[in-house]
């Protein structure tokens, strides 16, 4: 059937704000329906209040609405548009739990909108446990021994009948938000308490738990004809037990057998067709008895796209939510092409000759004393994926772009060797399991023991085990004496140069020039969807070792944009807004544009962005592999956050040029103590300050300068390890844990400065001219994290004297520090008299949010002036100032019932949503403006 031509506007709910449970990679999938509808012609309408997404920006949608994901809003934009079909499947579970409420209260019956890509009945179905269950068990589709309770006495009850031990999964909710595993009766009372109240309808299923078994997950696209593709097959390396959010996932599936494959497939086609007859994609989960690999139960049903869908896009190539797009507006799979290849047709199933190993990112860091086991609820703030022609270079490739100081998996120094702790670990699963894997096979730990404590598939074990094995024979050489064919091998299987250096007690550059005089050198491999059976044309590069290259070089100029890595609190999706219209400005300058990340989701690595995208780590030894086949003009490193500036020492270092502001700058402004000697000469405030290197000088140091002190580290991202403290011995004890987490660091001393007003402005300079894009006013007193800090834009009570020294400052210190591009200088403001507390010399967690509030394409001019094809001066400004637009950060402390909410230098947040109001005497603004003092701690 041919597309609906009565559809002619579009409604896209988005996600909100980032939360645990819910990322980007909403943003990304509503980014792609919104380009695929808008091809067709189709008017797209989108709302959603997040500030720092692509999602939300004029090049995305025709209309954009920063408005909260309420009744209210929505009424609002019918009022003002005719709509004719809203599409709720790309905002993940708020806006399918928003369309629901809005069909329940007859909104789209009112304003004559249908509702597409899903009906209400699936959702209804896949949400509530119950009648999920006796769906499932009407289509003969295997499900565990349960019931649902919506009051404590049938939970009981049901418990009563099944026996222990059990789960208890709420009904509508997030991330497993809410869900607990009950082994013994005496802990029942208390997770069925949860889960009722976690439930918005207070409804739980309790079932009998299969812990430890297999899990899998099946993406499915569906035509209104009934034609159904599976995108692709995933698996999950932890069994049973640990959210899929929080696992490590492979695909495709590596230990199913085909008969077990099919039958699977069967099942998930058979669960789609019996939940709806809607257009669109789908998500299904199941799980598998390890014993013998035939008992398959379904786990759920998620009809819209979801994480695992962008994880499946970008894993394919096939671009999931662009499809499902087009499929909700009538078009069926045979009609539509496959964009990777251009010629064959979409209603093909992705074949793979590759391995994706996705990783998660956690930050338990952040949220001191909190229990960091790994259950049923999500707990990771991000992930990283890696592609690899083998599981075990894949999972090294996505280890190393964690970011979290490890090279790789193992081979780095940093191995645990208590064999308690590690038996611990095995059995009490936390973020860095999979490393305890690896120590335990190495000190020699049974495998059978690691297996029995893991239910980890012995495979996946296997293949560890051989990492290890082939790390001990490394180590028995020297690099002068050691076999071409073993450091081939080494690569092939994903170790770095970094790690092999180790094992050769060597330096990482030996080892590069070594290999590269044996002739193993990285190719690139084209993602192309269809295992090169038909020629594909989308320059979509991984990079592996082989003989065959698959990446031709042009003649073209060319520019790297280094993307941001995997999600974590402190540097987020506005990192990944700014890469992306970084590489829109450069494509507008006739730039050939390369990207480089590994975050699968995220609209950068979407492959029609830039004009080459390599899904590779953001980690040196690939980056420089790549600068090396490429020969670009330059790097840009300033709009990828704190993981793109880390590596302009090294590029620096290597003669590579940096786009915009210079090494020099960006190192100035990082180290702390020289960038306060600068201020002195420039004659600008800041507080007294002493640096520290060792224990002994910070305790001469605090006694000079007095308490309370600000105690922070160079080079940190989110106010990692930032606190104030108010005696000698909090000061002792927090710069002694602050060095074991980061040895080698400055310790700057600030004088904290005690009630005072906090403000930040961020600002695009061409080394001579500055414009500044903002100036936003804290509501929060100094001594809480700008990223925790409600932020009025413009501010709303410094007055002209205090206005004046924050632009006069910004002036000073942008050109001082000769900024190419863009800054971000923080202020705190006592007795009208403007201190400085740090420079960014780069893009902020806050030009996404003033390129909202203000309507302006900042991230454009600044590209275009890093670039040196424009002078700030060659722009004209013209900025929609109307009322004011508060910046809401928003937490995710539900995942971490155990901490309070306290909030201090140290970041917490995970994401932001963006509120305008006409004036101060507006009831929100009063609101947060009494609570400013309610969670202020050390």
């Amino acid at each position: 059937m041919p597309r609906d031509r009565s559809i002619r506007s579009v409604l896209i709910i988005g996600s909100g704000p980032i939360i645990i449970g819910q990322a980007c990679e909403f943003d990304y999938a509503g980014s792609q329906a919104s380009r695929s509808l808008r091809e067709e012609g189709i008017e797209v309408v989108l709302i959603n209040s997040n500030p720092a997404t692509i999602m939300t920006d004029k090049v995305t949608a025709d209309h954009v609405y920063l408005k909260p994901l309420t009744k209210k809003s929505i009424r609002e934009i019918l009022e003002r548009h005719h709509i004719d079909a809203v599409l709720p499947t790309m905002g993940g579970q708020t806006a399918l739990n928003l369309c629901i409420e809005c069909d329940k209260a007859g909104i789209w019956q009112h304003y004559g909108v249908r509702i597409i890509g899903v009906d209400i009945k699936a959702i209804e179905t896949t949400e509530d446990r119950e009648k999920f269950r006796l769906k499932m068990l009407e289509l003969n589709v295997g499900v565990c021994e349960g019931g649902t309770a919506t009051s404590f006495l049938q939970g009981k009850e049901i418990a009563q009948d099944i026996g222990f031990p059990l789960v208890i999964r709420p009904s509508y909710t997030l991330g497993g938000t809410g869900g607990a595993f009950v082994n013994a009766p005496e802990d029942f009372d208390e997770a069925l308490n949860r889960g009722l109240h976690a439930s918005p309808i207070h409804e739980v299923l309790v079932e009998q738990s299969i812990m430890g078994w297999k899990e899998y997950e099946l993406e499915l696209l569906r035509d209104s004809a009934g034609n159904v593709i599976i995108i692709c097959s995933i698996e999950n390396f932890d069994p049973m037990g640990i959210h899929t959010g929080d696992s490590i996932t492979v695909a495709p599936a590596m230990t199913l057998p085909d008969t077990v494959y099919q039958n699977m497939r069967n099942l998930a086609i058979k669960m789609m067709n019996g939940i709806g007859q809607f257009a669109g994609g789908c998500n299904v989960q199941f799980s598998l008895n390890p014993d013998d690999d035939k008992d398959i139960i379904a786990i759920e049903i998620n009809p819209r796209v979801s994480r695992s869908s962008a994880l499946a896009s970008k894993a394919t190539g096939y671009p999931i939510a662009k499809i499902a797009a087009k499929l909700a507006i009538g078009y069926n799979l045979d009609e539509l092409k496959n964009a990777i290849t251009g010629t064959t047709s979409a209603y093909f199933e992705p074949a793979i000759d590759y391995v994706i190993v996705k990783v998660p990112r956690w930050n338990f860091d952040k949220f001191p004393g909190t229990d960091r086991t790994l259950g049923l609820q999500m707990k990771s703030v991000g992930e990283a994926m890696g592609i690899g022609r083998n599981f075990q270079e894949a999972l090294q490739k996505a280890c190393q772009s964690l970011e979290i100081r490890r090279n790789g998996l193992g081979a780095d120094g940093k191995e645990l060797t208590n064999q308690d702790e590690l038996l611990y670990s095995l059995e009490h699963p936390s973020w860095n399991r999979v490393f305890h894997i690896y120590d335990a096979i190495k000190l020699g730990i049974a495998m059978k023991t690691i297996q029995k404590l893991t239910r980890i598939d012995r495979w996946f074990l296997k293949q560890i085990e051989e990492l290890v094995d082939l790390e001990k024979e490394v180590t028995t050489y020297e690099l002068s004496t050691i076999p071409t064919d073993l450091l081939r091998k080494a690569k092939e299987k994903g170790f770095a140069d970094r790690q092999i250096a180790h094992m050769l007690d060597c330096y990482e550059s030996e080892v590069f020039k070594k290999r590269t005089e044996l002739g193993i050198k990285r190719v690139y491999k084209l993602v192309d969807t269809c295992a090169a059976e038909f020629e594909a044309k989308t320059p979509y590069y991984y990079s592996t070792f082989d003989k065959e290259n698959e990446s031709t070089v042009s003649n073209r100029k060319k520019i790297i944009v280094l993307g941001s890595g995997p999600n974590r609190i402190g540097q987020g999706i506005e990192f990944d807004y700014s890469c992306v219209h970084g590489v829109l400005a450069a494509k507008e300058c006739g730039y050939e544009t390369i990207m480089i990340n590994c975050n699968p989701e995220t609209v950068s690595t979407d492959f029609d962005i830039a004009d080459k995208l390599y899904f590779e780590p953001v980690f040196w030894e690939h980056l420089y592999d790549i600068i090396e086949h490429e020969k670009p003009e330059g790097v840009i490193v300033q709009l990828g956050g704190q993981t793109a500036l880390k590596l302009a020492e090294k590029l620096e270092k290597y003669g590579i040029k940096i786009l915009g502001t210079s090494f020099e700058a960006l190192d100035l402004a990082e180290d702390r103590g020289r960038f306060s000697n600068l201020l002195k000469d420039l004659g600008i405030p800041y507080p007294e300050f002493g640096v520290a290197n060792n224990a002994e000088e910070a305790l001469e140091v605090c006694k000079t300068i007095g308490f309370p002190l600000l105690v922070r580290p160079s080079y940190v991202l989110g106010g990692q390890g930032m606190k104030i403290v108010i005696n000698e011995k909090e000061l002792e004890h927090h710069i002694i844990d602050i060095w074991k987490h980061l040895p080698d660091n400055k310790v700057l001393l600030d004088h904290f400065l005690d009630g005072a007003i906090e403000a930040e402005a961020d600002a695009i300079c061409d080394g001579e001219n500055v414009y500044i894009i903002g100036i936003m006013q804290h509501i929060e007193p100094a001594g809480i994290h700008s990223g925790d800090s409600y932020a009025v834009l413009p501010p709303y009570n410094l007055g002209d004297l205090v206005i004046k020294q924050i632009e006069h400052y910004t002036n000073k210190i942008a050109v001082a520090l000769q900024t190419v591009g863009l800054i971000n200088i923080q202020f705190a403001i006592k007795n009208d008299k403007v201190y400085i507390i740090e420079a960014n010399p780069r893009a902020s967690r806050t030009v996404p949010f003033i390129c909202k509030a203000y309507d302006e394409p900042y991230v454009n001019y600044a590209t275009k002036v890093m670039l040196g094809e424009k002078k700030v001066t060659d722009f004209t400004f013209n900025p929609t100032r109307k009322g004011y637009a508060i910046k809401e950060p928003v937490f995710s402390f539900h995942k971490f019932t155990d901490v309070n909410k306290e909030l201090g230098p140290e970041m917490k947040s995970t994401g932001e949503s963006i509120y305008f109001i006409d004036d101060l005497m507006d009831d929100y603004f009063m609101k947060i403006y009494s609570e400013r003092n309610l969670y202020l701690s050390r």
